[in-house]
């Protein structure tokens, strides 16, 4: 059986980078995510996609994010397990944790971290007619290769960031684009939805509020989208692809079973160190909640640092901690 300082379960953004922050007090961390590579959602569902709120960069591409992150830690020596699900956690008398997974591997950890990001999620499916006839042959709940919708017609659907971001990205990759919102205002950022507005005033994508998609054709693949009028009209028009992004359904599987302060599928913590109410397993990042709450990866980027900081004097109670600035020394100097 392995052992370590720090088990992260979860390999995503929020997770690699506490395995710098631990590694800044020379904390060993091994990360364990159910999916076959690192990187979470950024590299599962849009590697493809512009982030816009990194401090430091205007606009980075997801995948080159987690890249960034990677490089960032290899000087740490992180471990990892991929491709498999933390389903137990036990704690020892000494109050350190057995972490089992689905595939019997067995790790010994001082202290463990669940980065986990929304869990174990599935996309929200909308209710449009033969919608599931048409999964794989033109229905995508995710963006992974942008260059698929390269020179098609492409619709989207939904109100929030993704949908907006995405359809700021694809006018630019699409024959044609248009996006469908059941309302007539934008849940994402006020910004990319006065930029959507404006390329719609400029006539390079089409934006439909006030409606609703009821339905989809084909013959083999998708060809046809149905979008029902806030008049009660129906409009058809002709697309390649369609993708609705009404977000993901969190479901916190074998999490749920292990004794956390649950509320609404995510873990509350204290946030004066992202603590939960098992002394030594903390919580970062889009699998936590408390008052005030934002599920941004620069907020989880934060929890993680103050997180290694008590997790430091969680396994070393007797050791004094000397917190020094990387800018001083540099992160070899530690």
């Amino acid at each position: 059986m392995k052992t370590t300082d720090l088990c992260i379960i979860g390999a995503g953004p929020v997770g690699l980078f506490a395995v710098f922050e631990a590694g800044l007090l020379k904390l060993r961390c091994h990360l364990i995510d159910v999916l076959p590579q690192v990187g979470g959602q950024l590299s599962e569902i849009y590697p493809q996609k512009p982030i816009y709120d990194i401090p430091g960069f205007p606009s980075i591409n997801a995948q080159e994010l987690v890249d960034n992150l990677m490089q960032q830690i290899a000087t740490f020596k992180p471990e990892f397990t991929l491709g498999e699900r933390v389903d137990g956690l036990e704690k020892q008398e000494d109050g350190s944790f057995i972490v089992t997974t689905n595939e019997g591997t067995k790790l010994h950890a001082k202290a463990v971290v669940i980065a986990a990001g929304l869990g174990c999620f599935e996309p929200r499916k909308p209710a449009i007619e033969r919608l599931e006839d048409f999964e794989g042959k033109g229905v995508a709940y995710m963006v992974r290769n942008p260059e698929l919708f390269r020179n098609k017609k492409i619709v989207l659907a939904g109100g929030g960031d993704s949908a907006l971001d995405w359809t700021l990205f694809l006018s630019n990759v699409a024959e044609k684009v248009t996006l469908v919102h059941r309302g007539d205002s934008f849940r994402g950022a006020p910004d990319s939805a006065e930029k959507v507005v404006k390329l719609a005033e400029e006539g390079k994508i089409d934006l439909i509020l006030k409606s609703n998609i009821t339905k989809i054709d084909g013959n083999g693949h998708l060809s046809e989208v149905h979008i029902t009028m806030h008049d009660k009209s129906i409009n058809t028009i002709n697309a390649d692809y369609l993708i609705p992004l009404f977000g993901l359904s969190p479901k916190l599987g074998p999490i749920a079973n292990w004794g956390l302060d649950i509320e609404k599928s995510a873990i509350k913590v204290n946030t004066e160190d992202y603590s939960t109410n098992t002394p030594g397993i903390y919580a970062i990042g889009d699998i936590n909640t408390y008052p005030g709450k934002l599920k941004l990866i620069l907020c989880g980027f934060h929890e993680g640092a103050l997180m290694a900081q008590s997790a430091f004097k969680y396994i070393y109670p007797d050791k004094h901690l000397s917190f020094k600035y990387t800018t001083v020394n540099g992160v070899h100097g530690f």
